[in-house]
Order: structure tokens, then C-alpha cells, then sequence
């Protein structure tokens, strides 16, 4: 089996070896990952931080040994903390990275990273203040950076950011930790879920105090949330219908 790593910004994830397939989710710089599956174009791989699998671009790929992907995959991550920082290459040349990015990783590209970082686990409080970094970032399916996010996106990048491990769908997320009875039970930084009429969880989103939810539907935007769902005042209608909410931390 090879070994990856990310040395781009953000490279897509897709659900088929194509440019015009889906988009998944995102590779940041510094995410490690196994490559299972190489054509001639594309390659099938699974990152390390969630076990989520897809294809990228085989231009995209920089290959490391098993060794110091296990060295890597061991140590506890190191994220940059600002919406836009720079890394410097080896060549000398600055390379832009978002929020959450591993930088971690940079030694062993002889890269250089000097701007603000996060590697410790930060109380619940933190969460929401974490989300408000990308109030207003875009709605993107699959993404993960304030420049377009989706909503377990979002949510996945919070805890990450906060020293947590969340899965990346909202269906997944939505299996861990406890479920909570009612709204009243819920705490700041808990997780709502929302499902479509079919039954499947198809949203997340964090809870705010006073009944106020921070979420990615169109925008990263702050709703109230009641018995019923999300309420869009804008709208004026509900927009999700409550599901679960779940106490991960």
C-alpha cells in the first residue's frame, strides 16, 4: 500500500475517478492519507483523520514512506488558526492554506510555517466561538474551508479545530455520542440533527444559548431552533425538521 499527504491548499475529494464527478469532501494541506485503489489518472484513497475515502487527481498526490506516515498518523495535530495563512516552501515560494490545516507536516517537505497554531483540546465553551470563524463562508457541498463549507463540514471543522473527532456526513455524525431527550437538556456547542421525510439525517448544526443554531444551509448562518426545526426568519417558514440532538462532548 502507498502513502499520501497534501502539500496543495485544498484538493477535492470526488465520489468517481472524474473532474465531473461529486464532490465529497476536501484534502487539506497536511492531511495524511492511504492510497487503496491507482489508475492511470486518478487514485482511490482514505484519509487518515476520518476514514473517509474518495478519488483525487494523481497531479495532486505527494507520495511519502509508510514510516513517516506512521510517525505522522501518531502525532497530535498542529492546525493553523487563522481564515488565511501562508506556508513557505522549499524553493522559497508561499503557498496559501486555510483554516486547519495540518501544519505539522511541514518538516518533513522542508516547508516552513510561522503564523498562529492549535494542538491542544479547548473546553465545550469554545465550540461556538470557533463556528463563528465562518459565519457567512458559503455553502459548498463537500466543503471544509471558510471559502465554501457544508454543513457537517462545518461541524467537523469546529471540533477538529477544538481538539475533537467528528465523522465527516451528518448520517455518521449522527451515531456518535448521547442522544438527548429534549431541547431544554441541550448545552451550547451540542449537535442538532435533521432528517428529510424519508427518515435520513440530511443536516447538522451546532447550538448556540437561547435556542439559537449556527449552521450551513446557503451561507453559515445563525436561526432559532425549537421543538419543530430550524426556523429561517428570512423565510419565514421552518427549514429542517428536528430529528436529534446529540451531546458529543
Amino acid at each position: 500500500m502507498n502513502y499520501g499527504i497534501c502539500i496543495l491548499s485544498v484538493v477535492p475529494l470526488r465520489a468517481e475517478a472524474s473532474d465531473k464527478s461529486e464532490l465529497v469532501s476536501q484534502v487539506l494541506y497536511g492531511e495524511l492519507f492511504k492510497i487503496l485503489e491507482i489508475r492511470a489518472k486518478w487514485s482511490r484513497i482514505r484519509l487518515a483523520f476520518d476514514k473517509y475515502e474518495g478519488w483525487i487527481d494523481n497531479k495532486q498526490i505527494h507520495i511519502i514512506s509508510e514510516g513517516d506516515y506512521r510517525i505522522l498518523e501518531k502525532d497530535k495535530p498542529v492546525l493553523s488558526s487563522d481564515l488565511v495563512d501562508f506556508i513557505t516552501t522549499s524553493e522559497n515560494h508561499l503557498l496559501s492554506i486555510c483554516l486547519g490545516s495540518n501544519v505539522n507536516t511541514s518538516p518533513l517537505l522542508q516547508y516552513s510555517f510561522e503564523g498562529k497554531t492549535l494542538s491542544e483540546t479547548f473546553p465545550k465553551e469554545q465550540i461556538v466561538e470557533t463556528a463563528l470563524l465562518y459565519l457567512n463562508a458559503p455553502y459548498l457541498w463537500g466543503g471544509k474551508t471558510p471559502f465554501g463549507i457544508d454543513c457537517s463540514g462545518l461541524t467537523q471543522m469546529v471540533y477538529k479545530l477544538n481538539g475533537y473527532k467528528l465523522k465527516r456526513d451528518a448520517s455518521q455524525q449522527a451515531q456518535q455520542g448521547e442522544a438527548l431527550s429534549f431541547i431544554e437538556e441541550s448545552e451550547s456547542g451540542d449537535l442538532a440533527f435533521f432528517d428529510n421525510p424519508e427518515g435520513d439525517i440530511v443536516h447538522v448544526g451546532i447550538i448556540m444559548k437561547d435556542n439559537y443554531i449556527i449552521h450551513a444551509h446557503g451561507k453559515v448562518r445563525i436561526d432559532r431552533l425549537d421543538h419543530t426545526g430550524i426556523f429561517n426568519y428570512e423565510a419565514r417558514s421552518h427549514t429542517h425538521k428536528l430529528r436529534v440532538i446529540k451531546r458529543i462532548i
